[in-house]
């Protein structure tokens, strides 16, 4: 609408952009995963390198009026693009895409980062993920449900779904069956009955 909101932009409920959200220079690549937290601050993660002219690799969280966050800080970040992220009630991130390090520790595709943004080490994949994960959605219980385009889980064969257990291994109690999905999952959500 003539207002200039590189990358992200906050409507208000009538569609019109809302001034009083101001990303400044915003990020200079997409972003492809959000997710707005209890207190309104917002993570963002995606192809991106820089957030309104400050370093941040693949991730970054913003207060609630798009300035970015400075108490979350994730050093040299990711090494590739964040596709998917989610908040855990403790505030933890956990975050998939196309890596393999994050701020000098090798996590392949899958890693959980504390509230401020430095790695949690309590969530270790191991392996990982041996390709992207695109979608990743943390349930009520801590678990972790996961989905992109991935044949294989820390060894295991899991057909590009799978569910981890909190401590970032693979939960064998959740069988998708063969081969599971025959190709990339997207997007993942649960319905109320748990399915």
């Amino acid at each position: 609408s003539g207002t200039n909101r590189p990358g992200i932009a906050r409507l208000n409920q009538n569609g019109s952009v809302d001034l009083t959200f101001d990303p400044g220079s915003g990020t200079d690549n997409a972003i492809y995963a959000m997710k707005i937290q209890p207190d309104d601050r917002i993570m963002i993660g995606g192809g991106f390198s820089v957030y309104n002219g400050i370093r941040r690799n693949f991730i970054a969280r913003m207060n609630s009026d798009g300035s970015l966050d400075g108490t979350f800080d994730p050093g040299t970040g990711f090494d590739g693009t964040v596709f998917a992220l989610d908040v855990q009630n403790d505030g933890k991130v956990v975050v998939g895409g196309s890596f393999q390090i994050n701020n000098g520790v090798g996590r392949t595709n899958i890693a959980r980062l504390n509230p401020d943004g430095s790695l949690d080490t309590t969530f270790d994949p191991v392996l990982g993920a041996d390709d992207t994960v695109r979608s990743i959605l943390v349930q009520p219980d801590g678990r972790i449900l996961i989905g992109g385009s991935f044949t294989n889980y820390n060894g295991t064969t899991v057909g590009r779904v799978a569910r981890l257990n909190p401590n970032g291994l693979i939960d064998t109690t959740f069988n998708p069956g063969g081969t599971g999905a025959n190709d990339v999952v997207f997007t993942l959500t649960t319905q109320s009955d748990g399915n």
